[in-house]
């Protein structure tokens, strides 16, 4: 039976529409693969707080969780992980690659022009879709 990760991902966006994208380092399994900024959910924490603790060791600032995205379980070859998603907007610091290789903001219509995490395409799928909609009702 292979290892099973409970994560969450914040899909992080500025007021031009941006998304704040992850591309995880050397270190990392995956290496080189774009994601949301997370992490694992601890013992007793709501995906919602531990996205908060996550961002604020990952990246050095503060977030405002806002609404949800995106529940998915991928199966990879040595591990399981189940990736929940959020969007969530910056409301103190600005962000600081400490962990990923490189942070990039990128228009939410380009978003497929980042080779993504396996597990995070389907948020990556729903968040044009939202984007999108959100875009033409304006």
């Amino acid at each position: 039976m292979t290892k099973s990760i409970h994560v969450v991902g914040a899909v992080i966006y500025n007021n031009k529409g941006d998304i704040l994208c992850a591309r995880r380092s050397e270190d990392m399994s995956l290496p080189g693969y774009w994601e949301f900024p997370g992490g694992k959910i601890e013992t007793g924490e709501t995906p919602q707080t531990a996205l908060v603790r996550e961002i604020k060791e990952e990246l050095h600032c503060e977030i405002a969780v806002g609404q949800f995205v995106e529940d998915t379980t991928y199966i990879y070859d040595s591990f399981t992980v189940r990736l929940v998603t959020y969007f969530a907007e910056i409301i103190n610091g600005t962000p600081v690659a400490f962990e990923h290789s490189e942070l990039k903001w990128v228009p939410f219509n380009e978003l497929h022009s980042l080779e993504w995490a396996p597990a995070d395409i389907p948020a990556v799928e729903r968040v044009i879709q939202q984007c999108t909609k959100e875009f033409m009702s304006n």
